[in-house]
């Protein structure tokens, strides 16, 4: 730690960690799906709707985890969530057939939507404007990260326990955090024990403030208008929605679709896997610290946010375009790969346009964000699944993520303009005071 020190950064860690988790959680279903398959007597239609069935729940609660992380702050919401979804995880491997598979899923869901509003409230809170969207980059590149070791460590588990047994090792590896959380983090810096004064100062960019309980109520209401039609915000949701479709699509159907294209068996589909993760997530960190880089060289967030968005998503549309063409694996393994690493690239981005533009009420903003992201992670599955089963190939399924991806790029550069739009006229370079 250096002489400010570094307790800020070890809440980053506990984020990133139980992001993990929640995304190792969520995905592992898509490994052990085929034998879910065969045991439940499923077919591919209602495997679609499983896949998807998470979206549903997740939707809802994205949206009100946002609104309850700004009332009552991300400690109590995420860990009221890391119980239920704990839970949640454990009864999905007690699953006997297609309904209770889909309120388990559903029910997963539902407990894992707070999880990026209080991730996203608490970077505001704790970190310096200058260093947010660094922070965001090394919390969010858990994303990357658990579904690369997840792929390995999930196809592992299912040899060895099967799939209900992997579900319940899992479950255990939820239910660890749970104390490291209420013992280390508070809502604010200013009540943490853990916190110097020196610190506290550069998180509040070198003014010192006083500690004491923090008030969890805002004095002024939520200016929902400005949040549902902000043109930078409503145009950061869309390309938001689009990057979860992305992330969805490969989450969800990419083991199925090496598995029904290529015949590879479930620890090949692990091993395949591992590379789109991995250069997702060392790209993820890249950008998040170009980003910040970007906003302390030029003051501009169009520069460091939006430009950054619209071209990772048109890299992303780029890659995606041969997989529909040419029936090889090694290109689709490096075209894959490129497509996971480019769309995610930009994710730090969007999580600071909405601390950027609306400070106040980041954590609300996020959910709204996340809400979209939830819809897209019903839609990418299903809509896919009705496509593989309607025209008996993913080559449809990729061209429609490029012609989404595409639309992306188009609406960030015409309305993506977050110096201009932020909440109450306030200039850029506000971001950037010296922090000490």
């Amino acid at each position: 730690m250096n002489k400010k020190g570094g307790f800020r950064w070890f809440v980053i860690f506990l984020l990133f960690y139980i992001t993990v988790v929640n995304y190792i959680d969520r995905s592992a279903i898509a490994f052990a799906i085929g034998d879910i398959q065969v045991d439940l007597g499923l077919d591919t239609k209602q495997i679609g709707l499983i896949l998807g069935a998470f979206g549903l729940g997740y939707a809802v609660t994205t949206f009100l985890g946002g609104i309850a992380v700004d009332r009552w702050g991300a400690r109590l919401v995420l860990l009221v969530a890391a119980i239920l979804w704990s839970g949640s995880i454990g009864i999905t491997g007690l699953a006997m057939g297609f309904a209770t598979l889909y309120v388990a899923r559903t029910v997963l869901g539902i407990a894992e939507g707070p999880n990026f509003p209080a991730l996203t409230g608490a970077v505001g809170r704790w970190l310096a404007p200058h260093e947010r969207a660094i922070a965001l980059g090394n919390t969010l590149v858990a994303v990357p990260v658990a579904l690369a070791i997840g792929a390995p460590v999930v196809t592992q588990l299912i040899a060895a326990f099967g799939w209900r047994g992997m579900f319940y090792v899992l479950t255990a590896l939820s239910v660890l955090w749970i104390p490291l959380w209420l013992i280390f983090f508070r809502n604010d810096p200013k009540e943490s024990r853990f916190v110097g004064d020196a610190e506290l100062s550069h998180i509040h960019g070198g003014i010192e403030v006083s500690r004491g309980r923090v008030a969890r109520h805002v004095a002024h209401g939520t200016d929902w208008r400005f949040l549902l039609t902000n043109r930078t915000l409503v145009a950061n949701n869309w390309a938001f929605f689009v990057f979860g479709y992305f992330l969805f699509f490969f989450m969800t159907w990419l083991p199925n679709y090496l598995s029904q294209s290529y015949h590879l068996n479930v620890r090949e589909v692990g091993l395949f896997s591992i590379l789109p993760w991995v250069c997702a997530a060392v790209l993820l960190v890249a950008c998040g610290y170009l980003s910040d880089y970007l906003l302390v060289r030029t003051g501009r967030l169009r520069v460091s946010r939006s430009l950054l968005i619209a071209g990772s998503q048109l890299l992303a549309a780029l890659a995606v375009l041969p997989i529909a063409f040419v029936h090889d694996l090694t290109i689709a393994i490096i075209c894959i790969t490129a497509a996971v690493a480019f769309s995610m690239s930009a994710n730090a981005a969007y999580y600071a346009v909405n601390v950027d533009v609306t400070p106040d009420r980041a954590a609300t903003s996020l959910g709204i964000m996340d809400t979209g992201f939830a819809l897209s992670g019903f839609l990418a599955p299903t809509i896919t699944g009705w496509v593989v089963a309607t025209f008996g190939s993913f080559a449809d399924a990729f061209l429609l993520l490029v012609v989404l991806a595409v639309a992306s790029v188009v609406v960030v550069l015409l309305f993506h303009r977050p110096d201009e739009d932020r909440a109450g006229a306030i200039s850029s370079t506000a971001l950037l005071e010296p922090a000490v």
